[in-house]
């Protein structure tokens, strides 16, 4: 396969209602973004983030199970993707059934971008500690490969307890769906390496993961330091095949963006051992979204041989 694109959807902007709220405009951007040829379409997960991160440069997210849903119904080759879905939020049993459900009758598009997350004020809304986080992730990814199975299974969790369960439909791929394990630390690189088919890195400048609390990740050096750690511990645990890296969105399509660019951008990440990344686009409307998208495909997603 060669280097794949996905790209961040808009439906998370509530100030202007008609132009990204609307079944018309999903409808719009889902098929805009299928048809300039995007690998996968993501959306975010926030299901109670707190007024003060919001007033302060924070988003708001829509269901993500809602949404790639809709999403789904309306694309036929399209990857639905979660970039991130914060793993400790929900039972694992009950995200292990949402996916088994979309992936189903979506037939096997799903992509499950997997995080820890970092929002101590909406763990505490939710109900989950904040300091277990990193042991949760962990847990629920070994719970919710065990109900992919589709065989009865028994597992002893934090705080819940299956005696003998069952979950199907299974997943329409096998034995799940991709599991892309987002996080910058080492202890996600690890996660990537032992649970994971994937790491999803997030590169960001540590001005932003210093707000973030996710590890620094923004340079060459920086990833490669990673694939080489990654590398290590796939020996020490005895992986023969490293996981794949895929990055979250690296560029952004904003007014006078350049098409070689983003070209020697995205083939810059590939050099360095990246499989596959994202690109954004920034628009005051959803005409200008659909004409950025056709654009992008055209100039860029239609000119990657690498």
């Amino acid at each position: 396969m060669t280097f794949t694109l996905s790209t961040s959807l808009p439906f998370d902007h509530i100030d202007k209602p008609q132009e990204w709220g609307t079944m018309q405009a999903l409808h719009e951007i889902a098929r805009a973004v299928e048809a300039a040829g995007f690998y996968a379409g993501t959306v975010t997960d926030h299901p109670v983030p707190s007024s003060r991160w919001l007033d302060n440069g924070g988003h708001y997210a829509q269901d993500p199970f809602v949404m790639l849903s809709m999403l789904g119904a309306t694309t036929t080759t399209l990857r639905l993707q979660t970039n991130i879905l914060v793993l400790p939020y929900r039972n694992p049993f009950i995200t292990a059934r949402a996916v088994s459900s979309l992936d189903h009758f979506t037939g096997g598009r799903v992509i499950l971008g997997l995080g820890a997350g970092y929002m101590k004020a909406e763990y505490k809304a939710l109900g989950v500690d904040f300091d277990s986080r990193n042991d949760i992730m962990d847990e629920y990814m070994k719970a919710m490969k065990l109900a992919w199975t589709g065989e009865d299974f028994t597992f002893e969790g934090n705080g819940y307890t299956a005696l003998g369960n069952r979950v199907l439909p299974t997943p329409a791929q096998t034995p799940h769906p991709p599991l892309l394990v987002g996080g910058n630390s080492k202890r996600a690189l690890r996660r990537a390496v032992e649970l994971g088919d994937a790491w999803h890195p997030f590169f960001v400048p540590k001005a932003i993961t210093d707000t973030a609390r996710t590890a620094n990740l923004e340079g060459d050096e920086d990833i490669l330091a990673a694939i080489a750690y990654m590398a290590e511990h796939c020996e020490k645990i005895g992986r023969a095949v490293p996981p794949k890296v895929i990055a979250s969105s690296t560029y952004s399509v904003k007014a006078g963006w350049n098409a070689q660019e983003a070209l020697d951008h995205f083939a810059n990440l590939k050099s360095l051992g990246v499989d596959g990344s994202g690109a954004t686009i920034y628009t005051e409307t959803r005409a200008e979204y659909l004409e950025q998208a056709q654009k992008f495909g055209e100039d860029v997603i239609a000119k990657i041989d690498f």
